[in-house]
């Protein structure tokens, strides 16, 4: 059934529902941009978070980026040349009058950052807003995580955005700094969860409009960052249950805003952790002879463990072994009793990931052996690779192509970093992309730097693309 004119415009945002089950909310009369007031009573969106700024990269209308007009013909986002109101014509409505709010959001949230395990007030906010526009949004049972269904039908398709933030400081000069001593949103997870709630209050827009054909699961998944991690959480509280797919965007700084990095196969490592303790025999550096040389068997596994590792596995699987921490002994003339190596070990290959504890362990024993030592190994597993389907890229490739134009789709580069988004990519088909961010004439940043921050525009582009995503997966056959 076709929608009415009035598109998102005329959809009514249920202000006056009650949310005393989401955590620590507070009631406002009014879906305003004092965002803050509705979300806690410590929060406030002063003056100083006006989204108004002398920085021209920070807040700027859509059309003044330069990516050619949203949609393309025969897609779900398409303009009808019969004056039909259409999913593309709802989207650009709902920006143009939603978009500095999104920015507002944004900013509250990066100048209130949640570490991993504590994102209580973010949850809330993000629960709030859903339920503005007569979602019903569901609190993990720790309250600090949301997972809200938009539409109906059998099909479902998953988007992921996480919200905590990092134990760093803000060093920015800007008016939406950190609040938070030590802490703040370095790697983009307030851009991802404001991103994520844009496409679901547009999707609700357009389930409310018969225009959707299926269900989209918005998951906002806690401790992307910190162990216990977030993502098998969610898994156990049926973020994937029935989801065919499921997708995410990534800040990425290094792609300037407006496109957007695909990658099939592997775009980001497995990131475990090995921690190498030693015992043995000290005594005086001056008759090494009556000890066990402690320092000396340390430094044959920093170096020669991972020289060996690299001879022992297939190099396109992309291994890595650094060593970052080296502890042992304190007086130039002692040789000590115990020292203790720490390392990451990165693997792009899912299958080399599986193999590599063992491996690891056996090399680093043999190093040891023969230099009278003991050695105590505590392989650490942290995340997998994540693999990015061919078949959930592809419908990724096609939906940007349409949301902001083929043209810019660039190809994502491999990062060594981890991601969480590994464990749902184990379950389902899925595909992360990377969402330029960069600011034109700034000073390349990147990801957890105290200075971190994006081009604001890009949230535009992302709230396009995750929208086009989700209509573009439920076109595409299914299962």
């Amino acid at each position: 059934m076709a929608a009415s004119e009035g598109g998102l415009s005329s959809y009514p945002y249920a202000a006056e529902r009650s949310y005393q089950g989401f955590r620590d909310a507070v009631l406002s009369d009014h879906h305003q941009n004092e965002v803050a007031q509705r979300h806690h009573r410590r929060f406030r969106l002063s003056e100083s978070h006006s989204i108004h700024s002398d920085r021209e990269f920070d807040v700027t209308s859509a059309s003044m980026l330069a990516v050619p007009p949203p949609g393309g013909p025969g897609s779900p986002l398409s303009e009808s040349l019969s004056g039909e109101v259409t999913a593309q014509g709802c989207l650009d409505r709902w920006l143009a009058a939603r978009g500095g709010h999104l920015v507002a959001i944004r900013r509250h949230i990066h100048a209130h950052p949640e570490l991993s395990h504590q994102e209580f007030q973010t949850a809330a906010l993000v629960a709030q807003e859903l339920a503005a526009v007569g979602l019903e949004p569901r609190l993990l049972a720790g309250g600090n995580g949301v997972i809200c269904e938009v539409g109906s039908g059998d099909r479902v398709i998953a988007l992921r955005a996480d919200l905590d933030a990092l134990p760093l400081p803000d060093t920015k000069n800007v008016p939406y700094r950190s609040t938070v001593p030590g802490v703040t949103h370095a790697c983009g997870h307030d851009v991802h969860t404001t991103m994520l709630l844009g496409a679901g209050q547009v999707l609700a827009q357009l389930a409310a409009n018969d225009m959707l054909t299926g269900r989209v699961r918005l998951l906002f998944q806690p401790a992307e960052e910190h162990a216990p991690l977030g993502a098998p959480q969610m898994i156990a509280a049926g973020a994937l249950t029935d989801a065919e797919m499921i997708f995410a965007l990534h800040c990425a700084p290094h792609i300037p805003t407006g496109y957007v990095g695909i990658r099939p196969g592997p775009i980001t490592a497995a990131s475990d952790l090995v921690e190498v303790r030693l015992l043995g025999r000290g005594g005086h550096t001056a008759r090494p002879h009556l000890t066990a040389d402690l320092v000396h068997a340390l430094g044959r596994v920093v170096v020669d463990a991972p020289a060996l590792l690299a001879r022992r596995v297939d190099p396109r699987a992309g291994v890595s072994m650094v060593f970052g921490a080296v502890r042992a002994g304190e007086a130039p003339n002692t040789i000590p009793i115990e020292g203790v190596a720490r390392a990451t070990v990165r693997v792009l290959s899912r299958e080399t990931w599986r193999q590599v504890p063992d491996l690891v362990t056996q090399l680093i024993r043999d190093v040891v052996a023969g230099t009278g030592v003991e050695v105590e190994i505590n392989y650490i597993r942290g995340v997998p690779p994540v693999i990015n389907d061919p078949t959930a890229t592809a419908v990724a490739t096609a939906a940007v192509g349409v949301a902001l134009g083929p043209d810019r789709v660039v190809e994502a580069e491999i990062s060594m970093g981890g991601e969480d988004f590994a464990f749902y990519a184990e379950q389902v088909p899925a595909s992360m992309l990377r969402l330029g961010t960069g600011i034109a004439g700034a000073e390349p940043l990147d990801i957890h730097q105290s200075n971190f921050d994006v081009d604001e525009r890009s949230i535009d582009c992302g709230v396009r693309v995750l929208v086009q995503t989700a209509l573009t997966a439920l076109a595409t056959p299914g299962r």
